[in-house]
């Protein structure tokens, strides 16, 4: 039984205490702090604090967003690859041949992005953090807005071929 089930059935089929049972989930099964849940989840720290020192129950709605939070984190760890996050038009992405890479023995997902304007692939680059990306590639365009807003490595595409056939494609129209 994965830790958001055993939530539900220790307080309602076991009538147990909510904090004590959310505490030892987040805290020991989870293994991660009330912050680092509060993160992940979107639920203000505050809230959780209050939650777990029972002075606050949740509504049915945090509650459902702390239960989904659990599973996600659990299934995070025991399925989810390091991944490398390509943010691009779907031209550039449709490109890409491999959808892993190996590096030092390790093999790393390549996991697509694809936007269409500057504000989307800002928007996918938090999300691909927030999604677990261990890294990101992304246009020249928006690359230096994006490092100062993702705490990851970020590397930038550099076309070169494709810049050259794209003058000499260019150059042959208007001959």
């Amino acid at each position: 039984m994965n830790a958001a089930d055993d939530i539900v059935s220790e307080i309602f089929t076991r009538d147990k205490e909510l904090p004590i049972i959310l505490t030892k989930a987040i805290k020991q099964r989870l293994g991660m702090s009330i912050g680092e849940f509060s993160e992940k989840s979107g639920i203000p720290a505050s809230t959780l604090y209050k939650i777990l020192s029972g002075e606050r129950d949740p509504n049915l709605r945090t509650f459902r967003r702390i239960l989904t939070t659990v599973r996600e984190i659990e299934r995070g760890h025991t399925k989810q690859k390091k991944f490398i996050a390509v943010i691009g038009a779907r031209g550039v992405l449709d490109g890409i041949e491999k959808d892993e890479i190996n590096v030092n023995n390790e093999t790393i997902v390549i996991k697509e992005y694809a936007v269409t304007t500057i504000e989307e692939a800002i928007i996918a680059a938090i999300q691909a953090e927030r999604d677990g990306a261990a890294a990101l590639v992304c246009a020249p365009i928006v690359s230096p807005t994006v490092e100062k807003i993702v705490t990851i490595p970020v590397a930038t595409i550099r076309p070169t071929s494709s810049v050259t056939r794209a003058i000499e494609l260019a150059a042959k129209k208007i001959s």
